[in-house]
């Protein structure tokens, strides 16, 4: 039976990467797990931990009240979890301004993921622009802060209602009919898209309810 890992056997790996870029290397000096020294530059302070967990965080962000130069070690996995994991992780380190450093234990591989700098968060307009261009869309304030995205009522969800509820009364009708009724613009293409399943095309360009359908408009 293999045996567990342990964080002492990150320790060697680290030892000898970094004695290999001229740093003098010590373990466990007052709380912190690696101190590497360089000439006169400010310590390289390294903590290890056998899983990327909010005590790790906490021990980076003390760390930074001796030096600014932090790095977290980690084992690295394998598999899409953990790199899909790595990218949650890296975007947290760069935050901080924490390095984030993965040992393969395997072949005692090191790999440097990012180095500690200062934050400097980049603004995505296009995400923005959706995110305000959906509060404005929203008819009032149908959800509840934190609830699931089970259920949740979002603009487009809304204008499916409007246009549901328009068959369920009048029955099958032209897109450009619903949407002149309705006062929702997309309803031609929300119909044909079929995000929710409630629609049915009857003939070319007219679309009815389907028993989804009329369960979403009971539910909405």
């Amino acid at each position: 039976m293999p045996q567990k890992p342990k964080e002492t056997d990150l320790y060697l790996p680290i030892k000898s990467f970094l004695e290999g870029q001229g740093y003098e290397v010590k373990a466990e000096i007052g709380a912190v797990d690696v101190v590497a020294i360089r000439g006169e530059e400010p310590p390289v302070l390294v903590e290890l931990k056998l899983n990327f967990n909010l005590a790790l965080l906490h021990q980076g962000v003390a760390r930074q009240a001796i030096s600014d130069d932090v790095y977290l070690v980690i084992p690295r996995g394998s598999g899409k979890a953990f790199q899909t994991a790595m990218k949650g992780h890296l975007s947290l380190c760069r935050r901080l301004g924490l390095g984030l450093v993965t040992v393969r234990l395997k072949d005692e591989l090191v790999e440097v993921h990012c180095d500690p700098a200062p934050y400097q968060p980049r603004k995505s307009k296009v995400r923005q622009g959706r995110l305000l261009k959906e509060f404005a869309r929203r008819v009032g304030d149908p959800n509840q802060g934190g609830q699931t995205r089970v259920g949740l009522i979002t603009a487009y969800r809304q204008d499916a209602i409007l246009c549901a509820k328009f068959l369920q009364a009048e029955g099958p009708s032209k897109g450009a009919v619903v949407a002149k009724a309705t006062g929702v613009e997309r309803a031609t293409r929300l119909m044909a898209d079929d995000h929710y399943g409630w629609f049915e095309r009857v003939e070319k360009g007219i679309y009815g309810l389907t028993l989804n359908g009329v369960e979403g408009v009971k539910g909405g």
